[in-house]
């Protein structure tokens, strides 16, 4: 995906917001998807519901627009699994460790000012830049 789409991603990022602003006033819920998971595996017997549907249209919803438009995204992995299973259990550990992940802090944390999600986030965005700057620069990726 090497194509600049400033309205796709102004339409997304819309929605995106509207779905979080929904989960909150409707349910009193952050839309932040590792504690929405979270509260799937294991089930929270009350929110149980909720919080599958919410994830079931994760899922669901990529490949309705699939469908609808005929165009199915491929992903072509960069890395090799042995690489990317490890990579996706630490971002497991520091979502639990940060109390949070980019979508909870990033989306609903930023836009009520939560002093937490700002600190998250900026750590997030500053590790993100040193991940790439070694990735690409230091150790000739």
């Amino acid at each position: 995906m090497d194509a600049f789409a400033p309205l796709q991603g102004a339409i997304g990022g819309a929605m995106i917001g509207l779905a979080a602003a929904i989960l909150l006033l409707v349910f009193g819920r952050i839309a932040g998807i590792s504690g929405i998971l979270g509260g799937v595996l294991p089930p929270r017997s009350s929110e149980t519901g909720w919080r599958a549907a919410f994830v079931a249209g994760l899922i669901a919803g990529p490949l309705i627009v699939a469908s609808a438009t005929g165009n199915l995204l491929t992903v072509e992995l960069q890395s090799p699994v042995w690489v990317l299973i490890p990579a996706g259990l630490m971002i497991g550990f520091g979502t639990r460790l940060g109390s949070g992940c980019t979508s909870g802090h990033g989306v609903c944390g930023l836009a009520r000012l939560s002093r937490r999600s700002i600190f998250a986030t900026a750590t997030f965005f500053a590790v993100a830049l040193a991940t790439v700057y070694v990735t690409r620069h230091l150790a000739g990726g």
